[in-house]
């Protein structure tokens, strides 16, 4: 694959210790930083210790991106759910978007599903899809209300 292609990856993984906001605020920034300049863009979803961030980019330069977070030691189990590559950015024009998602209630009412936890289902890359396409709806909403 070429260096020009572009690419996604989806990933997930469980922080190690109690992340505070100014720790996440610290990661956003290096990370919008380091995309900038390798002209990789997605977003990074948080919740109850949990990481899964999108990552779009040429095939490279993603690469390069999950291999240094591959070995933050700011979270661990660091799992690929998705990589494949793609005809058109969903994050264009962010290096890094960041949503905090509230705690999931106990229980969700029925007919409702944990997109969250769907995304996490990497037996099943059509749900991880369907799952992050609802996820990206939803978090260009929210972006278009601020």
């Amino acid at each position: 694959m070429s260096d020009t292609s572009l690419y996604a990856l989806v990933y997930s993984s469980d922080a190690i210790g109690s992340i505070t906001e100014g720790a996440l605020q610290e990661i956003l920034e290096q990370a919008r930083r380091r995309n900038e300049r390798l002209d990789v863009t997605g977003i990074l979803l948080y919740r109850e210790g949990r990481f899964v961030q999108y990552l779009e980019g040429s095939h490279d330069n993603v690469l390069a991106v999950y291999d240094d977070i591959a070995v933050d030691a700011r979270h661990t189990d660091v799992r690929v759910l998705l990589q494949q590559p793609v005809l058109a950015r969903r994050f264009s024009s962010w290096t890094m978007g960041y949503e905090a998602l509230r705690d999931a209630p106990s229980a969700l009412p029925e007919g409702c599903r944990n997109t969250f936890a769907e995304i996490e289902r990497a037996d099943d890359p059509a749900r991880v899809l369907r799952a992050l396409s609802e996820l990206t709806l939803w978090f260009h909403v929210r972006a278009m209300r601020a």
